[in-house]
């Protein structure tokens, strides 16, 4: 579904991603672990359309899209999340839904209400619907912004440290919401931090260092892995 080759980023003298190849197919859940400046904000930002490559190639579904704007990318299927959830907090959670299938997914006002009835019961946010966002605990607006992504009705979801900040309860049932949204057919490529959530649910983790894949490979060999433990976990394997 997925296809990045000889991906590359500078900024000026700064080389964040040099020759980068990454293949995700349909179905699979990808974790992305890597330390703080490995360049996975990037690698997302390049995906998702906010930056552009410096060099290399974005293929999704076969269509190169390493010069396609932002909300033809989020039409075309892709769409992502934002590790510090970015709701329009004056607006209901419904229409914050409603937003993006209206303007993310392109869709009619009839078809947008639909999909975001049926997203609200998806992340457990139904009887808040009509909450102003702006209300919202943390566990909540975590569950809105997964709401925001499903509701342009993507293939492919780009889940940005969605874990990050919450208690093990709070994680365990957004976890819940997650395997549903996988177990439906979304490919997901995954940004996180909370070790615990990627190996419960991710098919494959490729691990990012010095702007390039280094390991990719099933959870527990990847985490098993020495060079790994030394560059992301700071212990000697």
């Amino acid at each position: 579904m997925l296809n990045l080759h000889a991906l590359s980023k500078s900024f000026g003298a700064l080389n964040v991603l040099s020759n980068l190849d990454l293949s995700v197919p349909q179905g699979e859940v990808l974790g992305i672990i890597g330390p703080n400046g490995a360049g996975k904000t990037t690698l997302f930002n390049l995906i998702a359309g906010v930056q552009t490559p410096s060099s290399g190639e974005i293929l999704f579904e076969g269509k190169d899209l390493s010069r396609t704007k932002v909300w033809d990318r989020c039409r075309l299927g892709i769409a992502r999340t934002y590790q510090v959830p970015k709701p329009f907090t004056n607006m209901s959670v419904f229409e914050n839904v409603l937003a993006a299938g209206l303007h993310g997914g392109g869709q009619k006002m009839r078809d947008a209400a639909e999909r975001a009835e049926e997203v609200l019961e998806t992340v457990e946010l139904a009887h808040r619907k009509n909450t102003p966002a702006g209300d919202l605990s943390l566990l909540d607006l975590k569950r809105l912004e997964l709401a925001k992504a499903l509701g342009s009705n993507p293939r492919m979801l780009l889940l940005d440290e969605i874990a990050g900040g919450l208690t093990d309860a709070e994680c365990d049932s957004l976890l819940q919401i997650i395997g549903g949204v996988r177990d439906r057919g979304t490919t997901i490529v995954w940004i996180e931090h909370v070790i615990h959530a990627l190996r419960r649910l991710a098919d494959r983790i490729a691990v990012l260092h010095g702007g390039n894949i280094i390991v990719s490979g099933s959870p527990d060999e990847v985490l098993q892995n020495a060079h790994v433990k030394q560059v992301y976990l700071g212990v000697e394997g």
